[in-house]
Parts: structure tokens; C-alpha cells; sequence
């Protein structure tokens, strides 16, 4: 589930922003794809394929792109998120958005995939302007899984006992029935507007399941950016409590998942 430190600029949080990669082999073993149609999507949208992934991570969209034929370039703060993804075959240069160096390369295509609110939304707003091609699609995009309420509230009310001074909010995880992301969405938005160059922001959804076993949804829980930072004694307790509410259920269930993104014209 989304998870942001509280407040109202979470790129300040560089603890949370650069702790991902203390098991990047967990995180892309667990972590979902992008719906198919998101992918096909940009990539037609798009004026040619090479493509910028901001906030690359261990690769997950980076792949899904190079499969469609995108040509893909990575930018990644987290060295250890960074080699993971060479590793994969993603050509990726470690540096925060912010301060790297783009040395007068131009791209066709630049996504951030679960990322974009870990970046200065106007400096990165600017940056994107200025490596984009006119006619260049910027695009940012996060999941909104949101399993059971039996689960979710296991999650928050161990994570609110074991972790008390914690700078991440579970009160704040949105609901699909409300307006998924919707804060994060606006905040990128403005962030395009302010540093012009764009044209008007585009929102877009796609919705569909996954059901997971105990397991398997134990094994993902530590990579969520509430977690990866937190000691192994209180994480594994935390962990403790959502396997026994899963138990509850049976050991499995279903989780339903919003891809929301948004999406902006290089003027």
C-alpha cells in the first residue's frame, strides 16, 4: 500500500526516499508490473523510444519499456537499487534527479514508475522540460493496491505499537474509493505548471486484481517505504500481527489494485 511521510514535501525525506534498496532483490521479486495497456499506451504516445526512467529502482518498468522497444536510460539516487538494475540489463546512472547531469542528452519518453514523490516536483518539473524533445511525453504513475480492511488495519495498528516515532503516516493511506494519489497527482501537476513548458497534465486509471497467499504478502510488506528503514526486532513483530490477520482470512486473499498516472505533453 501507498505509504508517504507525513507532511507536505516528501522529497525532503531522503532517510525513506534512499532506503529501498536494503533488499532490491526482495523488491523486484514482489513488486507488480505495470498493467500492460499503461506500457502500450505511453509508448505509442510517445514521439519516438528513447526513454528516460527517473527513479529507476531495481528496473521493473525499465524492462517492461525495453520490451516494447524502448531504448532506456536510468536515473537511480540508491547505488545498491542502481547495480540491481544493471544487473537486469538497464543501463542506469546513479544520481538524484535533481543533480544529475544530462550533458545534452534529449529524450522521447520520461516516466517515473512509484518514484515521482521522492523528486522536487518544480526542479524535476524544469529538468524534465529541458531534456525532453518537443513533443516529448513526461509521465508519472504509482499503485494503489488496498487489500482487506482486516489486513490494512493489522498493518497500521502494529505499525502505530512498534514504530510510535515514525515520520511516515498510515492515517494518510488513500482509499480508491476516494481519489487515489489524488495530493500527489495535483502536487506533480502544479509542479508542471509552475516550471512551464507543458502542456495540461492528463490523469489516467487502470484497475485490476491480484490474490496473495500469506506468503507471498509477508514477503512484500518490508519493501513498502513505511518499513525499509525500520529495525528487524520491531519489523518482524509488525510482520508477526498482519500473518496472523491473514490467517484469519483463510492465508490468502484478494487484493485490489488502482495504477494511477498522469501524464504531460514536452510544448
Amino acid at each position: 500500500m501507498p505509504t508517504l511521510p507525513s507532511g507536505r514535501e516528501p522529497h525532503r525525506h531522503r532517510q525513506a526516499a534512499e532506503s529501498f534498496g536494503v533488499d532490491a532483490g526482495r523488491y523486484d521479486r514482489t513488486r507488480p508490473a505495470y498493467p500492460p495497456e499503461l506500457i502500450d499506451h505511453l509508448v505509442a504516445s510517445a514521439p519516438g523510444r528513447v526513454t528516460l526512467d527517473v527513479g529507476v529502482g531495481t528496473g521493473i518498468e525499465a524492462r517492461q519499456l525495453q520490451k516494447a522497444g524502448c531504448l532506456v536510460l536510468g536515473v537511480e539516487p540508491d547505488p545498491r537499487m542502481a547495480e540491481f538494475a544493471r544487473t537486469s540489463g538497464v543501463d542506469v546512472e546513479t544520481a538524484t534527479f535533481e543533480d544529475w547531469e544530462p550533458v545534452g542528452r534529449r529524450f522521447d519518453l520520461l516516466v517515473s514508475g512509484q518514484a515521482w514523490h521522492w523528486v522536487d516536483p518544480v526542479v524535476g518539473a524544469a529538468k524534465a522540460a529541458e531534456v525532453l524533445r518537443p513533443g516529448g511525453l513526461w509521465a508519472a504513475f504509482w499503485h494503489v493496491p488496498e487489500p482487506p480492511e482486516a489486513v490494512t488495519g493489522a498493518l497500521t495498528d502494529a505499525y502505530r505499537r512498534h514504530v510510535p516515532d515514525s515520520p511516515i503516516d498510515l492515517k494518510n493511506v488513500p482509499k480508491q474509493s476516494s481519489d487515489p494519489y489524488g495530493p500527489i497527482l495535483a502536487k506533480a501537476a502544479d509542479g508542471l505548471r509552475e516550471a512551464g513548458g507543458f502542456g495540461e497534465p492528463e490523469r489516467s486509471r487502470y484497475d485490476w486484481e491480484r490474490v496473495y497467499t500469506r506468503d507471498e504478502w509477508l514477503d512484500q510488506i518490508p519493501t513498502f517505504g513505511s518499513l525499509t528503514w525500520v529495525d528487524p526486532g520491531p519489523r518482524q513483530e509488525i510482520l508477526a500481527e498482519v500473518g496472523a490477520a491473514i490467517d484469519r482470512l483463510g492465508g490468502r486473499f484478494t487484493v485490489r489494485y488502482a495504477t494511477v498516472a498522469i501524464a504531460a505533453i514536452r510544448d
